[in-house]
């Protein structure tokens, strides 16, 4: 990244909700952050539970500037940058201007749009339902697996193979049927410690 370049901070992304918060996901669980989650999904998860997501359309056109300066209305650090499908939109003047006032970038993404950004840590979740792009896995810091079903380890250890070999691997229960496949996920990481569990700690403590 150069920092001396020109960025336009008034572009403008749909975002849907943005909130300081604790992360309660994946390998910065327990860090306090910012979220910006942004408009727009071409990926359908039967079981998401931000629907209201998907369609950019009826969410508010925010600039960089404006969530420049709800951002500094907080102590936070961590930027979270979610979805919906945050990489379907540019996010090369977003992550720039963040990193240019001290803050850190990190990404929640399918993976299944091309790469842009800046980004300090990339939390790739694939889907079944839209295939990651290989750029992406190959840029991937964290690899976070939905487990739905009981196939859906083999489906991880697709994945796992592809990563580099310093991403970290973490499976996490689909929230709506959590207390049945847990005892699973925990049975799969024992026979198989490269994986490690991710749990959906701000849904239990009931923060955004």
């Amino acid at each position: 990244m150069e920092n001396n370049t020109t960025i336009d901070t008034t572009q403008v992304l749909p975002v849907m909700e943005y909130f300081y918060t604790i992360q309660g996901e994946g390998f910065h669980q327990g860090r306090a952050a910012y979220f910006i989650r942004l408009g727009g999904c071409d990926v359908g998860c039967v079981w998401c539970d931000v629907k209201e997501s998907w369609n950019a359309d009826v969410h508010p056109k925010l600039s960089i500037d404006f969530l420049l300066e709800e951002i500094k209305k907080t102590p936070a650090r961590l930027i979270v940058i979610t979805g919906g499908e945050p990489l379907m939109h540019h996010l090369e003047a977003l992550t720039q201007t963040l990193q240019q006032h001290g803050f850190e970038t990190n990404i929640e993404t399918s993976g299944s749009s091309p790469l842009s950004g800046s980004w300090d840590w990339i939390c790739l979740s694939p889907k079944k339902f839209k295939a990651p792009l290989p750029e992406v896995i190959a840029a991937a810091n964290e690899i976070k697996i939905i487990v739905f079903n009981q196939s859906d380890f083999k489906w991880a250890e697709k994945y796992a193979a592809l990563v580099s070999p310093d991403c970290k691997l973490y499976l996490q229960p689909e929230w709506s049927k959590a207390a049945d496949i847990t005892p699973s996920i925990i049975d799969y990481i024992k026979a198989n410690p490269k994986w490690e569990l991710s749990l959906q700690v701000h849904k239990y403590i009931n923060v955004p």
